[in-house]
């Protein structure tokens, strides 16, 4: 059993074997268990599934600080709270895809749940390349800054602008070649029917591909944003890959209650720019000041303080519009 203490990627290889068994144990739960049949999930079920994927990312960063010791545990916290935050930006991209699609309540959650899997599968390629790159060229973390500020800048003055989804030119072309059904079929994907040229069976695709296609799609373009911030904050991939994936998987239980207050998060995207501008500048402060890097307490205070005011701020500001809601 000596090959479960070899090193990969920085860390133990039964760190890495125990983290993806519990990863694999809470889709096979989710699926197989708890939402075997589709169903529409309330915000009550909602809320208590996400407090204990929070929960439990918490407690796998109490794992890390004990076995990592105190600095990685608290570089996991900031990456889990970044990334949490901004794929929080991600559930509004999430709601106007299903929206455009039509698709009924009950069968979203099959759709982020079959998300999740492409997503731990494709952030683990990109955090791979991503640490492979930092490890022999360290002048990229620099890029990756510069990336981030820019981003958070482009994202301030941006804040309010709606994201077209039938205007994606993935959409067209899937629209352009793929044969597609002209309303859903239940919870399936694909299915075989007559050709109404030929009355011949055919495969065709089903809306709720093209909305699980599209989810794919908006998770790679926030990795593109989220993957660098974490690599700001930690180099090592243990903490990059099992930061993003605990986050993700808890944001996806959110979803339900949160894309019911999503018109009261008013600020929350100028938060997100200011925190992107933050770990991409801490970078060249730390240069400045001669440290090697911002202390991983600072960063989370930080990240915390500034995300608290941005929904803080938002909350307040649309406190009459939940009176009209509680009224309704």
């Amino acid at each position: 059993m000596d090959f479960l203490w070899t090193d990969f990627l920085g860390t133990a290889l039964w760190m890495w074997l125990a983290f993806l068994a519990l990863v694999i144990l809470l889709l096979v739960l989710d699926l197989g268990l708890l939402h075997k049949q589709s169903r529409e999930i309330g915000i009550r079920e909602s809320f208590l599934l996400s407090a204990f994927y929070i929960g439990l990312g918490l407690a796998f960063g109490g794992f890390v600080w004990v076995q990592n010791g105190a600095q990685a545990g608290l570089e996991y916290l900031t990456g889990f709270v970044v990334e949490k935050s901004l794929a929080m930006d991600n559930i509004f991209v999430i709601a106007m895809i299903f929206g455009a699609f039509s698709i009924p309540r009950a069968y979203q959650h099959r759709v982020l749940l079959y998300g999740i899997l492409g997503v731990i599968i494709l952030r683990g390629i990109m955090i791979a390349a991503g640490a492979a790159v930092v490890e022999n060229y360290h002048w990229v973390l620099y890029i990756f800054a510069a990336f981030l500020v820019f981003t958070g800048i482009k994202m301030l003055f941006a804040a309010d602008h709606q994201t077209d989804v039938e205007a994606n030119p993935v959409l067209k072309m899937l629209r352009r070649y793929l044969p597609i059904t002209n309303g859903l079929r239940g919870e399936h994907f694909m299915v075989r029917e007559p050709d109404e040229k030929t009355g011949k069976l055919k495969t065709f695709v089903t809306p709720l591909l093209l909305a699980l296609i599209m989810v794919e799609l908006a998770d790679l373009v926030f990795a593109v944003d989220s993957i660098p911030a974490v690599f700001a904050i930690t180099t090592d991939p243990f903490v990059v890959y099992t930061s993003n994936i605990f986050a993700i998987l808890g944001l996806r239980a959110l979803y339900f209650a949160l894309a019911e207050l999503m018109n009261r998060f008013v600020y929350l995207k100028y938060a997100l720019s200011v925190v992107l501008i933050f770990i991409g500048s801490k970078i060249f402060v730390a240069d400045m000041l001669g440290i090697a890097k911002i202390p991983p307490m600072v960063s989370l205070s930080v990240t915390v303080g500034i995300l608290a005011v941005g929904i803080g701020s938002s909350l307040w500001a649309t406190r009459d519009a939940k009176k009209v809601t509680d009224l309704s």
